[in-house]
């Protein structure tokens, strides 16, 4: 089975398959006769429980000491467990911090930050945490790296196809023949194509919500 159709048939996208191989999660077997990987039934097995170990906020770690039999997933549970009470000792903490905030009418600037980030961090410091937004304020723009590769080769492609019709032009006698030059030039029109669908398919895996590496695992 091909990426895409595990891709199709677990719901997971491409780019997080082949995360999961380079974090050790998955191996798939690689076709002897075109040396494509090869999917099969273990591996969509393994996704669908990556997929729902994921999705219940389990680490990475966590879902490899299952896979190698260090761990059951009793012993998993009761570990993330742990972990989910303290997030929610938090998070009640964070609401009845909210609460104490929302009948105060006053202007922001009337507002002592200071003392209230003061009370907070004691807080910390006693082992509460809370969420810090902040952290993904500076999240790099996805986007970018695609479209800047995409309009260079793009703007390459449609230069030697304007080199080609302008040395049609300038010299027709010495130039190939017409059909050949229009199959020539239909080289790097068809690149020009497969750029934009690519582009148009990276976009959408990151519209479709798309895991960036460093902030979720």
């Amino acid at each position: 089975m091909k990426i895409n159709e595990v891709e199709a048939q677990v719901g997971i996208t491409k780019k997080n398959i082949r995360f999961y191989e380079a974090q050790g999660l998955l191996a798939p077997r690689r076709n002897s006769e075109n040396g494509y990987r090869d999917y099969g039934p273990e591996e969509v097995e393994a996704l669908r429980q990556i997929k729902l170990l994921r999705k219940l906020g389990l680490p990475l770690e966590e879902i490899r000491r299952m896979q190698a039999g260090s761990s059951t997933v009793g012993d998993g549970m009761r570990r993330h467990l742990v972990s989910l009470e303290r997030e929610r000792r938090s998070l009640e903490q964070s609401i009845e911090f909210c609460r104490a905030l929302k009948d105060r009418e006053e202007p922001l600037d009337a507002l002592d930050a200071g003392a209230l980030l003061e009370e907070m961090e004691q807080m910390e410091r006693s082992g509460m945490t809370f969420k810090n937004k902040q952290q993904g304020d500076t999240r790099p723009i996805r986007y970018a790296g695609a479209i800047v590769v995409a309009v260079l080769m793009t703007a390459l492609m449609a230069g030697i196809i304007a080199l080609m019709a302008w040395a049609f032009a300038a010299d027709p006698q010495d130039a190939p023949p017409l059909p050949l030059l229009v199959v020539l030039m239909a080289i790097p029109a068809a690149v020009i194509l497969g750029v934009l669908l690519a582009l148009a398919q990276r976009i959408q895996e990151i519209q479709k919500g798309e895991e960036n590496d460093a902030k979720n695992y």
